[in-house]
């Protein structure tokens, strides 16, 4: 997708956290700002929170709800700037669907990032049944964004959305295919210009934004900056290096973690599977449908406990389709010591940092559904981030940190959490002691905990003040892009019965790639046909940061590259022979937008195509 400028005139740089369980829209009045003290809001978000009531809250549940053609009564859906909708986002939608979750679209981001489904087919709810209509991941995603859209002209009518600087947030694991589909799903709910930021990187730029000039005095040359941010559907971890260049500090972007759906969706399952299994030990046993609606209210009730410490127990209601089943809704409660020993074992145990994520070979069939961590210990993926990235810095420029030759993984000093589930002192207690431990074991000094802001509201607020950042004020975090990408080429030797030919990976864009920048490679040529679509697999490396364009690796280590699905270009017939054979080579530009763009460009002449991710599912 082609980049388009910001507006220059704009007056408000806006921020849109788009994330798995609520959205929120930051902005910053640029007129208003000087250098690192900013003038900031958070709009308040119309929404419907029962049939016919609108209040304006400064969270939108990204829940989408598609009731039965009889259950609302006409206007019951109506809001200020739409009055014959046929669905409900938001706070109404996340309560009703926890009544009716088989009408409930939840998750979406995750569904929007999942390479084993067609995300621009109509898949959602996944468990319904025939009789209920289904929309796409993209197409929920769009219309998220068309209500922030809308919500902002309602309140600011003066300051069309359309003319202000747009930035969305994803998170930083997100391949090129989700950042291209979150790209377009932004376009299709009306935004003319707009810029995707990593969702760590957006929660550091909001505490440096809330230090009002004073992070420098907290951060140092040679610190290694670890944000941890573990929200409804995902765990994501950046590592941000402190970098002093010509008398300046600098924040540069090292490393990002895997893409691991793994969240607080996770936990409410997890905790639901607790209170049902004290259920089914006094007789009441739950229906499918009724275990989806326990999940729902268990993640109510993990919030009051997690959140107020003195409560002992929430109750639990689980409603009943019937009296056949159980004869009436089913009533219980959770604890606040189910919840921490649940969470704290289950999600963030104390282990070594010689841990590892446990992982399975996944059955032959399964169910539709998203592809979540086989391993739930989020300390158990932060260790193997950051033992896999133990030499990010060696060869960092302007970095004054002493890199122990002997430490088995990078030695963060500093912690930054974000996220819903940090909410919880215990969680982000756990966390640190773990992460410290495994420092103490080297003999590395402790980190020290970044104090943030709102767990809900810092990415969206920092996402608002990177749109400003960009206009030239305050500090920008720099790396480019958080992987190197290559494609597959097949070997050319004779064949042997019995052996495929080996294969070959080809860097097409390498590690921290700036953006804007266009990198061309010479060295390969590749022969499309005419009329016919050109199918190469597509890989991607968090780890190797020394190949440059165009090389051409033979062999390497099963954890160096993972794939990333396919790559496709197709070159219309027009003014050409069926069959003819173009050659071509590839281009990739890491653009101001933050997608990677792939074209293919004839050595002869000055056509070009794009190359576009395969989005349609391999499952």
């Amino acid at each position: 997708m082609t980049a388009q400028a910001a507006p220059s005139a704009a007056r408000f740089s806006i921020g849109i956290d788009l994330g798995t369980t609520h959205c929120a829209l930051a902005y910053v009045d640029i007129a208003a700002s000087d250098g690192e003290k900013t003038s900031y809001g958070v709009l308040d978000i119309p929404q419907l929170t029962a049939p016919g009531s609108v209040e304006r809250l400064p969270l939108l549940p990204s829940f989408l709800y598609l009731p039965h053609a009889s259950e609302m009564a006409e206007g019951d859906l109506a809001l200020p700037w739409a009055a014959g909708q046929d669905f409900a986002v938001g706070e109404l939608a996340r309560a009703r669907g926890a009544l009716t979750p088989i009408r409930l679209v939840s998750s979406a981001k995750s569904w929007l990032c999942h390479p084993g489904v067609d995300r621009r087919a109509a898949i959602l709810p996944a468990e319904a049944p025939p009789e209920v209509a289904r929309i796409s991941p993209l197409e929920a995603s769009t219309r998220y964004l068309a209500h922030l859209r809308r919500a902002w002209d309602q309140a600011h009518p003066d300051a069309p959305f359309d003319q202000q600087d747009i930035t969305i947030t994803i998170p930083a694991s997100f391949d090129p295919a989700a950042r291209e589909l979150t790209a377009e799903a932004a376009h299709a709910a009306g935004y003319t210009a707009l810029t995707l930021l990593e969702e760590p990187q957006a929660a550091l730029y909001n505490w440096i934004q809330g230090s009002a000039g004073n992070w420098r005095k907290d951060v140092k040359p040679g610190d290694i900056i670890l944000v941890i941010d573990v929200g409804g559907g995902t765990s994501d971890f950046s590592l941000i290096a402190v970098l002093e260049r010509e008398g300046n500090l600098e924040l540069h972007r090292v490393a990002v973690g895997d893409h691991i759906l793994l969240g607080g969706d996770n936990m409410d399952l997890t905790l639901a599977h607790v209170v049902a299994r004290k259920l089914a030990a006094d007789g009441r046993q739950l229906d499918p449908w009724q275990m989806r609606a326990l999940t729902y209210a268990c993640r109510s009730a993990k919030e009051s406990l997690l959140s107020d410490a003195s409560l002992q127990a929430q109750p639990i209601v689980v409603p009943s389709r019937g009296a056949k089943l159980i004869g009436g809704s089913v009533r219980t409660e959770l604890t606040q010591a189910e919840v921490r020993a649940t969470l704290l074992d289950g999600f963030f145990p104390d282990v070594a940092a010689s841990a590892r994520p446990a992982s399975r070979a996944r059955a032959g069939l399964t169910q539709l559904g998203l592809p979540y961590a086989q391993d739930a210990g989020v300390t158990r993926h932060l260790a193997a981030l950051l033992g896999r990235q133990a030499g990010a810095t060696a060869d960092l420029d302007g970095f004054a940190g002493q890199g122990d030759a002997s430490a088995s993984f990078l030695h963060p000093t500093a912690v930054l959490f974000n996220g819903g589930v940090f909410k919880s002192g215990i969680l982000t207690e756990r966390t640190l002691a773990t992460l410290n431990g495994w420092l103490a074991a080297e003999a590395a000094a402790p980190a020290r905990a970044l104090l943030g802001g709102d767990m809900d509201l810092a990415v969206a607020r920092g996402a608002a003040y990177y749109g400003y950042v960009r206009r030239g004020q305050g500090v920008r975090i720099r790396g480019g892009t958080a992987r190197a990408y290559y494609v597959a080429v097949e070997s050319s030797m004779p064949a042997i019965p019995g052996f495929e030919p080996p294969v070959q990976a080809l860097c097409i864009a390498p590690f921290g790639m700036e953006e804007g920048i266009e990198a061309d490679l010479q060295t390969q040529e590749f022969g499309l046909v005419v009329g016919e679509p050109m199918h190469l697999r597509f890989l991607g490396s968090s780890v190797r940061r020394q190949d440059p364009l165009g090389t051409l690796l033979d062999f390497w280590q099963p954890d160096e590259l993972q794939e990333l699905g396919e790559i496709q270009a197709t070159l219309p017939a027009e003014g050409r022979q069926p069959g003819e054979v173009v050659q071509v080579r590839l281009r990739a530009v890491a653009t101001d937008t933050g997608t990677l763009e792939l074209t293919a460009v004839a050595t002869q002449g000055d056509e070009r195509w794009k190359v576009a991710f395969d989005v349609r599912g391999n499952a």
